[in-house]
């Protein structure tokens, strides 16, 4: 298993580490040109502050990677940006991207990390000793071995319950958390997370309509997160946002052979409908990956509880 170290914005993290029961983050760069790609699912990304502060100051767990206009990833992750605003977070890209302000919805750089822990002072670890001050963004470490597998242990020492019971590091499945080496597991996603992954799992198009303007796209959850519905990819559906109020109302729903289906009662209740009905019957976009795609599980559970037939 690989880790990486990122160089961290000292305000991003500040702001950050004093935001309670956080449970993910999007780290922004400011570029907005290039995905990042040195991680996969589930790996450990470390935070370390700009120099002359050479230390590693917390972490997160890797689960996906983007790019976003600045107001989506304003809109999915709020002050989980870190920042108050998103006035504040385009003065910071601004500063880094050395540009004057600008109405443009530029793109930026996001990488998504779920359970993100924040260091106490004292318990900074010290930047790896081969670490060099020509690196401008970051380093990957193999953490089975040499530095990175002292770092890793670093880490581990610190976040145990003995030190830290109200930050665990998930690194296994489990509840309990043990020594060991590090293992690849899927994290739990956060609301922002969820929005973001199935918006690229549904190739920015509605599920139903194909539409492609993003401003217009929500994701929505199969089995409401309010019902227990878990913040996993497959249990959302990218739809235009009409058709999300629809779906999430009852008067839409889909099948478990994957086609669309509207309500008898948009127009018993509102004498209309026409352009919905138009599309009965048609049959969803699904995710190529087909461990994404809706779960009967949570299709039929929206079948017996949502939909209004």
């Amino acid at each position: 298993m690989n880790g990486y170290v990122g160089i961290t914005d000292g305000d991003w993290f500040t702001f950050l580490s004093g935001f309670p029961g956080i449970d993910e983050v999007n780290f922004w760069q400011p570029g907005g040109n290039r995905l990042f790609r040195t991680l996969n699912l589930g790996e450990l990304f470390l935070f370390k502050l700009h120099s002359p502060h050479d230390f590693i100051v917390g972490g997160g767990f890797f689960a996906h990677s983007t790019l976003l206009p600045c107001s989506l990833a304003w809109t999915a992750f709020g002050e989980r940006n870190g920042a108050v605003s998103l006035v504040q977070m385009k003065d910071r890209i601004e500063r880094l991207r050395r540009t004057p302000p600008t109405k443009e919805d530029y793109h930026i750089g996001c990488i998504l990390l779920e359970q993100p822990f924040f260091f106490d002072r004292n318990d900074w670890i010290p930047a790896p000793e081969d670490w060099s001050k020509n690196i401008v963004q970051g380093k990957r470490y193999d953490l089975t071995s040499g530095i990175g597998k002292r770092m890793w242990e670093q880490v581990q020492e610190r976040l145990l319950p003995r030190a830290h019971p109200n930050k665990l590091l998930r690194m296994v499945p489990e509840p309990e958390v043990r020594y060991g080496s590090p293992q690849t597991v899927l994290p739990r996603l956060g609301q922002g997370s969820f929005r973001v992954m199935v918006t690229d799992a549904y190739q920015r198009r509605c599920a139903v309509t194909q539409e492609r303007t993003l401003p217009a796209l929500e994701a929505s959850h199969i089995r409401p997160y309010s019902d227990n519905g878990p913040h996993k990819i497959e249990n959302g559906i990218l739809l235009r946002s009409d058709i999300h109020r629809l779906f999430d109302n009852g008067y839409v729903t889909i099948t478990t052979d994957l086609t669309f289906e509207v309500s008898k009662r948009i127009k018993e209740e509102f004498e209309n409908g026409r352009d919905y009905y138009a599309l009965n019957g048609r049959r969803i976009m699904v995710p190529q990956n087909s461990i994404f795609r809706p779960s009967p599980e949570f299709i039929t559970w929206h079948n017996e509880n949502k939909y209004l037939g």
